[in-house]
């Protein structure tokens, strides 16, 4: 980093002290040691990090009877060292969960009560391991579809829908002090907002521990307003529990469908490279100045919600890190993030500073 971004520029935990935690992912290289820049920049500028990838089942239990937690170990003592807010991300998920998970030795589909202890296994081991140690777990990510419906994935096909239930209720058993949160994103459908509500309502009703429910935030420069922010985050306000940004970025290239398969940006021919690549070289001013009145109007709604809102997670520390830059189109460039590939602060990490200090 610049000396000025050092010696100069505002500590972001310091400036959001008195209204949430600041917090960044990591992935797997920084948190072995392959980025000391954007190290030095988390323990300077974050009061909390969760991991990108290292705590998803593929990671930490890639095969059966075989746990791999260097990497995790190494996390959690990092947060440990500069005392920070430790969130672990996540116990189940649809997505990069192996294939065995769900199957017996024969290669058949497990039974309801067979995933329901493979699951418990897994919970009570990656769990017990942190216990006292990690502060909060996303137990759930994504079960609910945009319809507001439940996701056919294999936890529902084979266990059924309560199987969203019996993960927390393992995660309580496995440690009662740790906080537990569900994590979804696309709120901007009313139908997956109400399902979601449903869902937790439904849990809380059933006498199980829920303490938050995290909002990814992977928005972009103009979507969503903000008022459709504003309108879903007071309804999932009326379910009593704490809310929070947890995977913060703005997207500043052209919207590709999430949905399709992800594909190489050479694929496509020289026209279509420009349109959903425009900056390769870097982020013109205009664009950057969009992005820090975009930030801005962010924060300052954040704070207008600090009663509600415990924490704000950035998904990356930098720009080069950021999943944006390979999803769904492989080798775009996209500038998402309060600082640059350089770990050197943007014009939208001193708009964010702003209005902190506004007051």
């Amino acid at each position: 980093m610049k000396k000025s971004d050092k010696t100069v520029k505002p500590v972001l935990k310091e400036i959001f002290q008195n209204d949430f935690y600041i917090g960044a992912a990591l992935n797997v290289g920084q948190i072995c040691g392959e980025e000391p820049e954007a190290i030095d920049l988390v323990a300077r500028h974050f009061s909390s990090i969760t991991p990108e990838n290292i705590m998803k089942w593929e990671e930490i239990h890639p095969e059966p009877g075989r746990y791999n937690f260097k990497a995790s170990d190494k996390y959690v003592a990092f947060g440990e060292k500069f005392n920070m807010h430790i969130i672990a991300h996540a116990l189940v998920w649809f997505h990069q969960t192996p294939d065995w998970v769900f199957q017996d030795n024969s290669g058949n589909p497990l039974s309801r009560e067979a995933l329901l202890e493979r699951m418990k296994d897994h919970i009570f081991t990656v769990m017990g391991r942190y216990k006292g140690r990690i502060h909060g777990w996303d137990v759930v990510n994504e079960a609910i579809m945009n319809d507001g419906s439940f996701r056919k994935c294999k936890w529902f096909e084979i266990i059924g829908e309560d199987y969203v239930q019996k993960a927390f209720e393992y995660a309580h058993e496995a440690d009662p002090e740790a906080e537990l949160y569900y994590n979804e994103y696309d709120f901007e459908h009313v139908a997956k907002t109400e399902g979601v509500i449903k869902l937790i309502r439904k849990l809380q009703s059933n006498g199980i521990q829920v303490d938050g429910v995290g909002i990814q935030g992977h928005w972009f420069l103009d979507y969503p307003k903000m008022d459709l922010i504003e309108s879903y985050v007071k309804e999932l306000s009326s379910l009593g529990v704490k809310l929070m940004i947890t995977e913060l970025d703005v997207g500043v290239l052209p919207f590709y469908p999430v949905d399709s398969n992800i594909v190489p940006l050479s694929s496509f021919d020289a026209e279509k490279q420009k349109k959903y690549n425009p900056f390769p070289e870097g982020l013109p001013e205009n664009v950057e100045k969009a992005l820090a009145i975009r930030y801005a109007e962010l924060f300052s709604f954040f704070r207008k919600h600090k009663d509600i809102l415990g924490r704000v997670t950035f998904w990356a520390v930098h720009d080069g890190q950021s999943w944006r830059n390979y999803w769904p189109i492989t080798g775009r460039s996209d500038y998402p993030m309060l600082f640059d590939r350089y770990c050197l602060s943007k014009a939208a990490f001193d708009a964010v500073v702003r209005i902190a200090e506004r007051d």
